[in-house]
Parts: C-alpha cells; structure tokens; sequence
C-alpha cells in the first residue's frame, strides 16, 4: 500500500497527521522528564523523516530562514568558549534540531491544524496532570499550588493558557459546525481550572490582555486597510502612554498585588540582580550555552540554595534576556530579541498593512503570548520546550513558499497576465475584460 506524499506533507490534504505530530510534540514536551528520551525520539519521528518525503519542499526559501540558522550556527559556536563545554555541545545540537522539526512543521503543517493538534495535545496533558493531582508548596511566599505532573506551577500554568488561547482562536475563526465547539468546550473548561489551582500569575495575567488583543484584530476585519493603518498606530501609541503613566502611578504595584505578589515578584528581582552581575564577566559571547545552571558551579550551587532547589536542576533567571545575556552576551540576546520582533513584526504587518487573514492573527496571539511571558519567564531559549516551537513555527511561517507546480498554482491564475507578455501591448481595447469574454465564448 502506497500513502501519497500529499497525506504527509500537504497542509492542505494532511490534517490528520498534522494534528497527530502536533498531539505527540505537546506531550513530548510537557512529559519527556518523566517518560525519558523515548518521547523525545517519538518528537524527531514525526517531523524528520518527512524531509525525505519531499526535500524539494524544504529548500524553497530556505534563504528565508538565515536568521534562526545564524542563532543556531552561533549557540554551537559558544562551545569554544564555554565553561561547561561538554553540555553545552549536547544541548546545542539538541536545539538546532529542535529549530529544524518546527521548520518541517511550519511547511507542512497550517495554522488551523497547528490549533487543532495543540488542543488535542494539552487535553491530555491536562489529565494526566489531573491523574497525578500533586501539589507543592512554594517557600518564598508559602502558597499552595497545584503542580500535577509537573514540576512548578508556572509550566502547568503555560499550559493550561494555551489550552484556553487555542481554545477561543479556533472557536472563532476555525471551527466548522456544532462537533468543533462541543469537542472544545471540554478543554477550555479543563484549562480554566487548572489555570484557576495552579495559581500562576504570569500565566493568569497574560492570557486576558491576549484574547483582548485577539478581539480587536477579528474586529479590524470590518475595516479597511488604511483605517486598520491609522488604528493601529494610534493604539501603539495608547499602550506607551498608559504604560509609563501606569508605572508612575504605582498601578503595576495595586496589579501586583491582586495576585498576591509584592514588588520584589517574588524574589525575581534579586534573581534579575544575580543574572546581570554574572552577565558582565562575559558581556560580549557569554559563558556558553547551557553554561551557567550546572551542579558543582558555585554560583549556581548557592542561587539554588538561596532559593531551596533541592532538586538542583530546571532553575533559570526568570527572564529570557537576562538568561541570553549570562550564556549567550549581548550578541545572543540580541539574535533571540531580533528573532522575536521580526516574527512579531512579520504577522502585524500582514494582517494590518496587508490581506487580513485568520492564520497570522492567531501567531500574533501566540508571540504577544510568548512576549509578555519573555520577561518573567524562559520560554524560548530552551530545546523540547512548547514556547520554542512556537515561536520558530511562528517564524518559519512568514515565508512565503511557492506552490509546487508554480504554473497551475491558485495565485497564477487569481492575478491577470502582464499584457506586455501577451503582445497586447499596441491594442489596449483587446484587453478589455468584456472582449476577453466574448472572445472566449467564440471559441467555445
């Protein structure tokens, strides 16, 4: 029996697979600490060996992916000067290749089966994590919290506002029929009250501004480009003056403390200290990626034991930058900030200044997602991690791949020939749209 290449690689034709990839990279993700590599080998076979499928597909515009490259290319370099070069070689490799399978993804993969795959995968992520039912108890502020199977509150809480965020994107752009919203409905509900015991600020104070943002681009639709144009200027300019007013009259200190933080975010700020201290002995290239948060270290022995890790492994800086900043310098963070903003920047411009479409607003939503996240989180710097994905996904998805029979394709015969091509250039009447019409139903 042969499966045509179409069922595999086609994001037209291959949702199932598709959403089948999606399910197991989510679940890779979230459980590979527990279940061990077999899940990070079931991660590579769903994605690497569809370049054999079709490797033509993959090298169309592969220009277009200079940047993440040079971020990889770079990472791998770092380990010429890292302090931990023997992890810092394999943790290296594994991210370049986790790069290369969100590459695969975003050419065979659409936007809606991306969505589908992600809400089949965190619904079961959720109930394993319900199955297991742990709770732990954080010593800095001595609230009590629900972990399930993982290791804080805050990655179940990631997940938990994806399920949600993918959840509201599908209902309102992608679903077809009744079935769609009753087999979503269950993980909305699921992500709510996981979100709701997880008791996780970051992820419960990020998701509302989200789906905000995601209503006033579905509203943007009804306008047109220039009145898009001007609104979204003038919001940009809204959001910078509420934002330095809000600072200056303590705002983020009465949010703050809604959620029971204080200004400190819960010791974060003196974790920000500590990071920028280390990032100056090697502000320039870092001390290697993956280099810093290594057992037998001394400082990372002592910021774990300041902050009772006692497992001394899966700690961070609680910010994206200053984490580039320790391993990689000033030259890796600004690779990785790049990175975010032109992906950001790319769907912006696609929806505002260009045809709106559905697929770009719902990245929009997972990069501001991804954003807000970056400066209290690390998301995105790390190998099998969602954030990552995503973000490369995101990214990969700006280029625009032509089809693969280029003269049949839909944009070929959607746009009309160049009439200097066609010697219609010394009879302009010819090209009238009724004559064409009249001269085609002669031949007939």
């Amino acid at each position: 029996m042969k499966i045509p290449k179409s069922l595999l690689v086609d994001p037209e034709k291959n949702s199932v697979y598709g959403a089948f990839a999606v399910a197991v990279s989510i679940w890779a993700f979230s459980y590979s600490v527990i279940f061990g590599q077999m899940l990070i080998l079931a991660y590579y076979a769903v994605w690497l060996p569809l370049i054999l499928v079709d490797y033509r597909r993959f090298l169309r515009q592969l220009s277009s992916a200079w940047l993440p490259l040079l971020f990889a290319a770079y990472i791998c370099f770092t380990i010429f000067w890292s302090q931990a070069p023997g992890i810092t070689a394999r943790t290296a490799v594994q991210y370049f290749s986790h790069i290369l399978c969100a590459y695969v993804a975003a050419r065979t993969v659409s936007v809606r089966t991306l969505t589908l795959g992600a809400l089949i995968g965190i619904f079961f992520v959720l109930l394993y994590s319900l199955k297991v039912g742990a709770y732990s108890e954080d010593v800095l502020d001595g609230s009590y919290n629900f972990v399930g199977a993982f290791a804080s509150k805050n990655q179940i809480g990631f997940v938990g506002s994806l399920g949600i965020y993918f959840s509201v994107v599908f209902l309102v752009f992608l679903r077809r029929g009744r079935l769609s919203f009753m087999l979503t409905v269950p993980v909305v509900l699921l992500s709510a009250y996981v979100l709701a015991v997880s008791h996780s600020a970051t992820s419960i104070a990020s998701i509302p501004a989200v789906l905000a943002l995601i209503a006033l681009l579905a509203m943007s639709k009804l306008l047109s480009r220039r009145y898009r144009r001007v609104i979204f200027l003038v919001g940009v300019g809204l959001i910078v003056v509420v934002a330095l007013v809000s600072l200056n009259l303590g705002l983020m200190d009465f949010v703050l403390g809604i959620f029971g933080k204080d200004s400190t975010l819960t010791g974060r700020t003196y974790l920000w200290e500590q990071g920028w201290n280390a990032a100056q002995r090697s502000p320039i290239l870092g001390i290697g990626y993956a280099a810093y948060w290594v057992q037998g270290f001394a400082e990372a022995e002592r910021l774990w034991n300041e902050f009772y890790i006692t497992s001394r492994t899966g700690f961070h800086f609680h910010n994206t930058y200053i984490e580039a900043l320790v391993e990689l310098g000033f030259t890796g963070a600004a690779m990785l900030s790049l990175i975010m903003l032109r992906t950001l920047y790319g769907h912006v411009s696609t929806v505002i200044f260009r045809t709106w479409q559905a697929g770009p607003v719902i990245l929009i939503g997972v990069m501001v997602l991804l954003l807000i996240r970056s400066f209290v989180e690390v998301d995105i710097l790390n190998p099998y991690v969602t954030g990552s994905f995503l973000m490369y996904y995101s990214f990969f998805k700006l280029a625009k791949v032509p089809a693969t029979n280029p003269r049949r394709s839909a944009v070929s015969f959607a746009e009309p020939p160049n009439p200097n091509r066609m010697g219609l250039e010394r009879d302009p009447e010819r090209w009238n749209p009724a004559f064409v019409k009249g001269h085609a139903q002669t031949n007939k």
